[in-house]
């Protein structure tokens, strides 16, 4: 089952989409888990330890902290970055496809950019 970590700055109304779309899926935000504020490393090392895989539109700085993660050899869920500028809709099929499609494993340290 997937377990998602919807960072703090994104799209609520992705976020809920998805969530219809796919009731099951197991859903934290940043917000919720206490992190507001927190920086890229921290969410990311938080993801990391409660096995979360980790969405957000910060294409500036999440990828880097995610793959200084994965080169120190530091656990690393997954990050999917999604384009601000797409659709409410085409973001929440590009996302249950990928979520259709692979496995929690199978992101493990890797950042995927959606649309693709």
């Amino acid at each position: 089952m997937w377990r998602l970590l919807f960072d703090e700055d994104f799209n609520s109304r992705i976020a809920r989409g998805l969530h219809r779309l796919l009731p099951d899926v197991d859903i934290e935000t940043v917000v919720g888990a206490g992190l507001s504020g927190a920086s890229d490393a921290e969410v990311l090392a938080w993801a990391a330890a409660h096995d979360r895989l980790l969405l957000s539109h910060d294409r500036a700085t999440i990828p880097r902290h995610a793959y200084d993660r994965v080169r120190r050899g530091a656990a690393m869920a997954g990050v999917i970055i999604v384009n601000k500028r797409s659709s409410v809709g085409n973001a929440v099929s590009e996302l249950a496809l990928v979520l259709a499609c692979c496995g929690p494993h199978e992101l493990v340290g890797r950042v995927l950019h959606v649309p693709f």
